[in-house]
């Protein structure tokens, strides 16, 4: 997926420097269930981030619900507030230079999918879902979520068709080298992870929504 859009700092094209890029990994002060609190925080933290010129930031795995809603997150209300979180954030990164991972309920056809939202300058690039769902102990998401499709579809988001699926790409506009790829917690630890494919397909980059 083309798109990530790069940006110069002093009318140049933004480039790596030596093969590198600045990356982080940011992890805001969530309320469980408290979709407003969490957006703010992870729109504070994106702030923080794109200052410090980060150019790949990946947020926690659901970061904004919260990971412990439980039973909760079969309420509508719940589901569509994270929907307008996810416009929020999204338009709140337009104007800054980078990739964003932000970790999200979303509904497809009246199932519920665990994803990466993948979001730049304003832009929701596409979801990457979750595939490998832990159902031991104390996890037990099969009872609230479905795991991802097996192939990358497409799905109508705020009017606009979006990909939707595993092993996503996305590629910087201004950067050839930098393909970013995301998975999300349980699946790196799975006997083929996703990640495996998207580094066979050219990624350069793998984040892991945690």
């Amino acid at each position: 997926i083309d798109g990530i859009e790069g940006s110069s700092e002093e009318g140049g094209e933004a480039k790596m420097k030596h093969g590198f890029i600045k990356v982080a990994a940011a992890t805001p002060d969530i309320k469980v269930a408290d979709v407003e609190y969490n957006t703010r925080e992870i729109c504070r933290l994106i702030d923080e981030t794109a200052a410090q010129k980060s150019k790949v930031t990946v947020f926690p795995e659901l970061c904004v619900t919260g990971y412990t809603c439980g039973d909760l997150f079969a309420q509508d209300l719940l589901v569509k507030a994270a929907k307008q979180a996810i416009r929020v954030i999204a338009e709140h990164t337009r104007g800054k230079d980078g990739l964003y991972f932000v970790g999200a309920p979303i509904s497809v056809d009246g199932a519920l999918y665990n994803v990466a939202v993948a979001i730049s300058n304003g832009r929701i690039l596409g979801f990457t879902t979750k595939t490998f769902l832990p159902n031991y102990g104390e996890f037990y998401e099969m009872r609230q979520f479905r795991p991802g499709p097996k192939k990358a579809e497409k799905i109508l988001f705020g009017g606009k068709e979006i990909p939707f699926g595993p092993q996503l790409l996305f590629v910087e506009n201004q950067m050839a080298n930098l393909i970013v790829s995301a998975e999300i917690c349980e699946d790196v630890w799975s006997p083929v992870p996703p990640s495996i494919e998207v580094a066979r397909e050219g990624a350069t980059v793998i984040v892991n929504c945690s």
